[in-house]
Formats: structure tokens, sequence, C-alpha cells
């Protein structure tokens, strides 16, 4: 007999079923990499730009890594926006060669705004460039970073994506798991779509987008997740962000539970905003132009709304145990062994992909731990949607500092 419960709770576990499948068919594809020829001939400019807010701490590694790149030096120039700084960061930026520009506004303080303003600040110079680079002050970069990006542009690409690889995932467990993280969404997520065809998702760092795109389309990305903002405001308009696996930043991750709490927090918030904002749009655009890519963004937006059904799935099973006669048709049309396969390919792909980057040992010890980092996005995700609609921006603290040298002997 059918419960009545049924009418909402059926379509919702197929939506599960549905979701869960499409992610893992995704997360498979991630596992190869196309054969690519590459052009490894200098021919774009870019401007490099770092936003920097009290990041006297890192800013000059960054600086110097920067100015030392594989890559014609008359091809590039390394910018810094010294936004609402109260120490030495634009002294210590001019120091190491950059050319530096400061910002202070009384409300205006995410990285959005302050890429908003530098962009106009780029595009009144009398010199102009082919393609705009942002990094974080906490990060290193690969020196082919701009040889690869060069590549992509020659191609065609417009919005590109670089591999966000870990400066200390070593330092303590929660920069080890979060690094895995990283790694893993790297390849299950960016390289999977792109050896699909489907559009990748700007990173907030290591991102290059062609000076055309900015001064046709605009920036127009000032919420908490300004990259996830500008990267569906673009694709709803037809343009895929592409994916460079080679071309490397290495990112700082968080060295205590609470950091790692904070940022993540401002991650699922910021989602739900983009995603309640734009996904009506999208819907609308994919449909119009039959384009999946679009679709498929959507989905990716709904990851959060996901997580959080199937929390209340979860929870409910557990409440018919204890008292079966409340609801019993929970999973009941699944087949049990996909069930099971879905359950162990959580930690499958990560372990393949500690293979495929050879991972030091100390991160296989991470492994035991990292259950702990997946699990803990349950209650950010619902803290997120709670507070969704707060757009007060969250600094992170940036400490650790290291040169590229000192980072190719820890690897």
């Amino acid at each position: 007999m059918a419960h009545p419960f049924d009418i909402i709770m059926v379509p919702l576990q197929i939506l599960i079923f549905l979701f869960t499948i499409y992610f893992f068919f995704i997360g498979f594809c991630g596992m190869w990499r196309r054969k690519e020829n590459k052009i490894l001939t200098p021919q774009k400019s870019f401007a490099v730009l770092v936003a920097a807010h009290n990041e006297a701490a890192v800013i000059g590694q960054l600086v110097d890594n920067l100015k030392q790149l594989d890559y014609p030096k008359e091809l590039y120039d390394v910018f810094v926006i010294a936004d609402n700084c109260s120490d030495d960061t634009a002294i210590i930026a001019k120091r190491g060669g950059a050319i530096v520009y400061e910002r202070t506004h009384p409300t205006k303080k995410s990285k959005g705004y302050a890429l908003e303003w530098m962009f106009a600040k780029l595009f009144k110079l009398q010199r102009q460039y082919d393609g705009i680079v942002i990094f974080d002050a906490d990060n290193l970069v690969h020196p082919r970073f701009l040889l690869e990006m060069n590549n992509r542009l020659c191609k065609g690409d417009k919005i590109i994506q670089g591999y966000l690889d870990a400066k200390n995932p070593y330092d303590t467990w929660v920069a080890g798991t979060f690094a895995i993280a990283f790694w893993v969404i790297d390849h299950v997520s960016h390289l999977a779509k792109t050896n699909l065809g489907l559009s990748a998702v700007l990173g907030g760092t290591g991102m290059c987008i062609t000076a055309d795109v900015l001064k046709k389309h605009g920036w127009r990305a000032t919420c908490l997740t300004e990259d996830m903002e500008f990267t569906m405001k673009s694709l709803a308009e037809g343009i895929k962000t592409t994916w460079a696996h080679d071309a490397i930043v290495y990112d700082e991750k968080p060295l205590t539970f609470m950091q790692s709490w904070r940022q993540r927090k401002r991650w699922a918030q910021g989602q739900f905003d983009v995603a309640h904002r734009f996904i009506p749009k999208m819907l609308r655009e994919g449909w119009r132009r039959r384009d999946i890519r679009i679709l498929d963004g959507c989905i990716y937006l709904l990851q959060p709304h996901f997580l959080m059904v199937s929390t209340l799935f979860i929870i409910i099973s557990y409440v018919q145990l204890g008292f079966p006669p409340f609801y019993t048709n929970i999973y009941n049309f699944m087949p049990h062994q996909l069930m099971t396969a879905i359950m162990l390919g959580q930690y499958i792909l990560p372990m393949i992909i500690l293979v495929k980057i050879r991972a030091k040992w100390k991160a296989w010890l991470y492994m035991l731990l990292y259950p702990v980092f997946i699990y803990t996005w349950i209650p950010i995700i619902f803290l997120g949607f709670i507070h969704r609609n707060d757009h007060e921006w969250s600094h992170t603290k940036h400490t650790r500092a290291m040169s590229m040298e000192e980072l190719m002997q820890k690897k």
C-alpha cells in the first residue's frame, strides 16, 4: 500500500539516484587525459593581477616568483592591487618590481570589487593586453604557467582555469585533506568535463580571461564567490570555461580546522547565492540554445542542494529503523550493489588520483582523515544555506611564506 510520503519521497529518491549516477559518470571520465599538440611559441601578452589585502607575509615571494616565469618579460606585466591594506603589502610588492595600485573603499571590500576596479584601470592604459591572469597573494606559480595559457589563447579559448595544486599539503592534517580535495576536484570535475566537452569552473586563482571578453561583457562579479559568479554569468552567455591541466598554481591551504570551516562556509554561502540568482536564467538559455554545457552548469550549482536532500534521506532512514511504521520506502528501488559501489567510489577515486599524481606517503595517512573533511561539509552546507544572503567578506589570513625553490624541494 502506498504511503502518503511516496508523493514526495519517491521522486526525490529518483532525483538523488540520477544525480549520483551523473556525478560518478563525470568523475570516472577524469581518469585520463586527451593528447594535445601544444602551441609553445609565445605570442600573447598578459596582465598578471594579484589581489592582496594585508598580505605582507607572502606577497614578496609571489612577486619574485612571477618575475621569473619562463615567458618573454616584454610580453607580461605584474600588477598588485593593494586593497584596503594597513600593512606593508604595497611597499614589498613595489620593491619586488610589481606595478602597484592602492585601493581603499569603506564598504566594497571583497576581491570581486577590487578586480572590477582594477579592470577599469587596466583598460585605460596605453598598453593593452591579450589576456588577464589572476592570482591570490598566497600563491606560487609554475614557471610554464603563461606558456600554457598562451597555448590555450592561441587555440581560441576565452576563459581558462589552471590546475589548482597545494603549496603546503603536508603542513597539517587540515591542509593535507584540503589538498586531497582539490586534487580530486581537479581530476573528477575539471579534467573530466574537459574530456567530455563540458565547461570547467573558475577557482578564484590561476585563471585567465581574455581582455575582449571583459571589455564586451564586463566583470560584474562581486559576491562571496566571484569566480563562480563570473563562470555562470559567462556560461549563460555561451562562453564556457576551459581547463589547462599543465598551468599549475600552488595555493596555500588552511592550517587549522576553523580556518577551513570559515573558508568553506563562505564558499557555500556564495554558491547558494549564485545558484538562486543564475539557475533560472541558465535553464532558459540552456533550453533556448540547446546547450548541454549550460544545463550541466546548473547541475553543478545544485550540488549543495543535492547534499542537503541526501542528508535528509539518511536522517529519515535512521528514523525508520527506530520507528518502522514511520516510512519504509527508502532506497528500496535502488540495487544494493550499486549503492555499495557508489559508497566505495567516494574513497577509491581519491586513491586512484593520489597514485596518478605520485603523492607522498603522508598524503596516504591524511586519507584516513579525509572522511572528516567530506562529512563536515554537511553542517557547513546547511549553515551556508541559512546565511546565503549574508554578503560580508571573511578574509583568510595567509602566513605560509616560501619560495618556488623551496616548494620544488619539498615536492
